[in-house]
């Protein structure tokens, strides 16, 4: 019984300088994926987020909602229908976005964190909050014309002092991805949720922005979880892009963490949503449990093996 209560005492100890470091700073959050369809792991990942604003942190959640955006599109007798990974947004999609993730997505997200102890708010039209502004999103296909993505979007402007404010309260702000189109008032656009997370991120100057995925991590081999790379840089993040360790859907979330830490943001990290307290468990303890990105190189890059889930 008592090296059970030392135990904890030891954990306590190692996370107290952790506090002590991230007193103060900003924390960006980004959730989706399969971590929200799991009523139990987004239940132990809000716990999380009220504990780091207890501490004196300053978390700020990003979410998306692809997965029940689709089935809110389906059962509205509406295919869903992608272009290069992202989902093509015409006026009847755009309404079950913007209701799927502001009305019951966020509200959910906010109810709960509420409901564990802390203080959170939405920032949305429909809370009359919007804090994220963006124009029009078009890819490139080869030497042809543009493709048009229908009302897809990018961030191009945080409203910073509406987040910064909230957070000064002691209130978490929990923004979907979505962005009022800056040359056509009142007119949302559908952003991606790692992108507007970064986005979020970089406005903040954030010391941390951490991407909970469905994957322990990065990989050096693919479908073996003992291979996690605990700690990359920049010029090593290029290098596996280049030798296909890092692709498919990585690929836009490693973007996100170089293009962050390009604009002062810290560090970023990209962790197993799925784990019980993964957030604690990255944040708070020396080794983490996921991969981190950042400028200088903090952690070993010897392969390591991942926190076994314990419920």
């Amino acid at each position: 019984m008592h090296e059970e209560a030392i135990r904890k005492a030891d954990v306590l100890i190692e996370a107290l300088g952790y506090i002590r470091k991230f007193h103060g700073r900003f924390t960006v959050i980004k959730l989706g994926g399969s971590v929200m369809e799991d009523p139990e792991t987004l239940r132990a990942l809000l716990v999380d987020v009220v504990f780091m604003q207890t501490v004196g942190m300053r978390p700020v959640v990003v979410h998306g909602g692809g997965k029940a955006i689709t089935v809110a599109m389906e059962q509205a007798g509406l295919t869903p229908r992608f272009v290069q990974g992202r989902r093509y947004t015409d006026a009847a999609t755009l309404e079950i976005v913007a209701r799927v993730l502001a009305e019951e997505i966020n509200a959910d997200i906010v109810r709960h964190i509420n409901k564990f102890g802390g203080r959170a708010s939405g920032l949305h039209h429909k809370a009359t909050l919007q804090c994220l502004y963006g124009r029009r999103l078009t890819l490139a296909n080869g030497p042809g014309e543009p493709v048009d993505l229908g009302l897809v979007g990018e961030v191009t402007e945080v409203e910073t002092p509406l987040i910064e404010n909230h957070c000064l309260a002691g209130v978490v702000p929990v923004l979907p991805s979505l962005a009022e189109d800056q040359e056509h008032e009142g007119q949302l656009l559908n952003v991606n949720a790692d992108t507007a997370a970064a986005a979020v991120a970089r406005a903040l100057q954030a010391e941390k922005l951490v991407f909970l995925t469905d994957t322990p991590g990065i990989l050096r081999k693919k479908d073996e979880p003992g291979s996690l790379i605990p700690g990359l840089t920049p010029i090593d993040c290029r290098d596996l892009i280049a030798q296909g360790v890092i692709d498919r859907g990585m690929i836009p979330k490693v973007e996100a963490c170089l293009t962050s830490l390009e604009a002062g943001v810290h560090k970023t990290h990209i962790i197993d949503g799925r784990l019980p307290h993964a957030l604690l468990l990255e944040i708070f303890t020396d080794t983490g449990i996921g991969t981190e990105i950042a400028v200088e190189e903090t952690r070993s890059s010897v392969v390591r093996r991942p926190w076994s889930v314990v419920r």
